[in-house]
């Protein structure tokens, strides 16, 4: 089959031919990728700032937002059939350790994690295992939902956290409304009441969050922060959400906060430098989020199939993944990028 690896760091990937995965083990399952997303993470991939933490063996293959269709199951796979549409955790996990056995796997102990440290899904196939796959809702198609397996779970995931603790009437302040941030407001949207503030460098990316339901759009241009301010009587937010986490976002984020208010890093590539008094004196909480939960994603494929999370894509064929990189990298992509075998 054809498969998009990384040969070495700092040099573009290349299409070659690989074998066809096998079914190995009773669980496993292997899925003809319908559509595979392209994420700002493969970039950073591209460039090396994952090799140590991946701890991959060059070459391997690179993508881990997939969905598509079932091709062939292990003798002890029940939960979906040949043919069946579904979309990917992007994690691999036991199902045996404490974390998965209490529901959090996305934070199992013996996880494989496909596009990342083992073969993902810039290919025609990928194998998987039952634990990670989700039966999509007849009116999803693999390439319109691929990216939501990674950006959209991240997003449910931070933002489920956040809804969980939002009232009526408070405000909450989204930095980024582009591949990620697009999906995020949808997700707020949809689980809270929360008042949205959305703040974007891009005129074109603040109209596409109101559409979605954002009540304030500001322009990343230096005075965002005072303008929140203006728009909370003087205290901030409740939440920020950041969805950028670099040039500037965290600065600003910090700023657009309230007292005891909580900050959701998602976006990463800067740096957070906080003074501990000022965390102290106001108990502002800083909070992670990395990928979600296969129930996370379970919960987000019903609001995909409710019409109420969409995603906007630009399509290029899997022999087109340079330009798919290319444009990620200019910014030229609205939405999410999607390569299709």
């Amino acid at each position: 089959m054809k498969a998009v690896q990384v040969i070495e760091y700092d040099e573009p990937p290349v299409l070659v031919d690989v074998p066809d995965p096998q079914i190995t083990g009773p669980l496993d399952v292997i899925v003809k990728v319908g559509g595979a997303g392209v994420c700002r993470t493969d970039l950073h991939i591209l460039e090396g700032q994952w090799s140590d933490k991946s701890g991959v063996v060059l070459p391997y293959t690179i993508g881990h937002e997939n969905a598509g269709w079932v091709q062939e199951v292990g003798q002890a796979v029940t939960n979906v059939k040949v043919g069946d549409p579904v979309i990917l955790h992007p994690l691999v996990t036991c199902g045996l350790c404490r974390a998965c056995r209490a529901g959090d796997d996305v934070h199992c102990m013996n996880s494989a994690f496909p596009g990342i440290d083992t073969d993902g899904g810039y290919a025609e196939y990928l194998k998987t295992t039952a634990r990670s796959v989700v039966a999509l809702d007849p009116s999803l198609e693999p390439a319109s939902v691929a990216a939501l397996a990674d950006a959209g779970l991240t997003a449910y995931h931070a933002v489920a956290k956040a809804a969980r603790v939002l009232r009526p009437g408070d405000r909450a302040v989204v930095i980024g409304a582009g591949g990620l941030g697009h999906i995020g407001i949808q997700v707020l949207r949809a689980l809270s009441p929360v008042e949205m503030i959305v703040i974007d460098r891009s005129p074109d990316a603040l109209a596409l969050a109101k559409e979605l339901g954002a009540e304030h759009t500001l322009v990343a241009d230096g005075s965002e922060s005072g303008r929140v301010l203006e728009l909370t009587g003087g205290h901030g937010a409740e939440a920020v959400l950041d969805f950028v986490g670099e040039g500037g976002a965290v600065e600003t984020g910090v700023a657009c906060l309230r007292r005891n208010g909580n900050y959701y890093v998602i976006g990463y590539g800067g740096r957070l430098d906080v003074p501990t008094i000022d965390v102290i004196s106001t108990e502002i909480n800083f909070i992670g989020n990395l990928v979600g939960s296969y129930n996370d994603l379970s919960e987000l494929m019903v609001l995909a199939a409710q019409g109420k999370v969409s995603l906007h894509t630009q399509r290029y064929p899997l022999a087109s993944f340079r330009d798919a990189l290319e444009d990620l990298s200019a910014g030229a992509v609205r939405g999410r990028a999607i390569l299709i075998p």
